[in-house]
């Protein structure tokens, strides 16, 4: 992509999802992560109506009288989006493929986390950390997320989840909001998953298509495996090889739902004909 067509397609998604985070997301945003992350300020005397979870038991032995700790908001939060760039985020059957939704959902968030003077980081990810940004404020700053997100060009087909999810947990010392955009079609990142969502506020955005929930009759049709490269040749007129391809999704859809579940962290389902905002919204509002 030229550079005069790079830029004119960044200032294109950057019109669509400023404007959505600013008169739709900012507000829930806000809401939903504002308050969640405490820090230390203080210990005091306990007074009639304290939360006695608060108690800080080292102090009160000390002095024989009980002290608690006195916890404040945090002004300043982090997001760090994880973004799957393998090559499966090539799919796509109806108006958009995976990665242009991928884009512009990351885009939104982080516009949205900027009303907020927040900090927004990136990993691109595939079975190798493809690229990290630091987390940095400012509108300048989300303009070059969303220039990696159209033309980074990764290394690697194949997709390592875990791995991801370790280099997180290496370069993010501090809580954050993170969002791991994926198709998730892997496994063996569950007990990761977990150590990571006990850190931070985590969610799993899963983006796919319905031609990945099931296979029509076509016949006899030659296929490439996006991440191995491999042709083959697929007998879609097979009642046998339907239900096995469905069986795959639907084991790695519970895999998915299973893992997130089971450590904590959020999940959003959005398929690349639905709306996202209103994926994106109705999840803000029932964690607000």
């Amino acid at each position: 992509m030229d550079t005069k067509s790079l830029l004119k397609k960044v200032r294109k998604i950057e019109i669509k999802t400023r404007r959505l985070s600013d008169h739709i997301f900012g507000g829930e945003y806000h809401s939903t992560f504002k308050g969640r992350g405490m820090t230390f300020s203080e210990v005091r005397q306990y007074q009639f109506g304290d939360d006695v979870r608060n108690i800080d038991w080292n102090v009160t032995a000390r002095y024989n009288e009980p002290y608690i700790k006195v916890f404040e908001e945090e002004r300043e939060l982090t997001m760090m989006l994880m973004v799957d760039v393998s090559a499966s985020k090539l799919f796509g059957t109806k108006n958009s493929f995976k990665d242009e939704i991928a884009t512009e959902i990351a885009a939104t968030l982080a516009f949205s986390a900027t009303q907020n003077n927040d900090k927004i980081g990136l990993i691109l990810f595939s079975d190798q950390i493809e690229l990290y940004i630091p987390p940095k404020k400012g509108r300048y700053h989300v303009l070059r997320i969303i220039r990696e997100l159209l033309e980074f060009e990764p290394k690697s087909q194949k997709t390592d989840i875990e791995q991801a999810l370790k280099f997180l947990s290496n370069v993010m010392k501090k809580k954050a909001i993170v969002f791991l955009l994926s198709d998730f079609i892997a496994d063996n990142y569950k007990q990761t998953l977990k150590i990571v969502a006990k850190k931070h506020d985590l969610t799993g955005i899963r983006i796919y298509d319905e031609r990945e929930e099931q296979i029509p009759n076509l016949g006899l049709v030659p296929m490439v495996d996006e991440e191995s490269g491999e042709l083959m040749m697929v007998d879609t007129g097979s009642k046998k090889v339907r239900l096995e391809y469905a069986k795959f999704h639907n084991n790695s859809v519970a895999y998915f739902k299973d893992s997130f579940a089971k450590s904590g962290a959020g999940t959003i389902d959005c398929r690349v004909d639905e709306s996202y905002v209103t994926k994106l919204l109705g999840y803000f509002k029932r964690r607000g």
